[in-house]
C-alpha cells in the first residue's frame, strides 16, 4: 500500500473566497434551510480561515478591498453582525 501526498499546487481551491473587515466572522452557509448551523470563526494569526461546513474561505480586507453584502450573503461580522 502506498501513501500519496498532495502538494499545495494540487490542493482543491475553496468554493468561495470572501473578503471581510472583521477578524470575527459567522457563516451560516447561505440558503436558509439549505445552509448549515451558524458557526463563529476567528481569523487569528493565519492569513485566512475556512468554514468547517461549507469550506468558504474568509480573508481579511486590505486597504483597497471593499466588502459587499450582496456578494457575500450569509456572512456576519463581529458580535452585532453586519
Amino acid at each position: 500500500m502506498s501513501v500519496e501526498t498532495v502538494s499545495t499546487s494540487q490542493a482543491i481551491a475553496p468554493p468561495e473566497v470572501i473578503v471581510v473587515h472583521s477578524h470575527r466572522i459567522a457563516c451560516d452557509g447561505v440558503g436558509g434551510a439549505l445552509g448549515h448551523p451558524r458557526v463563529w470563526l476567528e481569523i487569528g494569526g493565519e492569513p485566512f480561515v475556512e468554514c468547517p461546513y461549507c469550506d468558504r474561505r474568509f480573508v481579511p480586507a486590505s486597504a483597497e478591498a471593499h466588502e459587499n453584502e450582496l456578494t457575500a450573503p450569509g456572512v456576519y461580522e463581529g458580535a452585532g453582525g453586519h
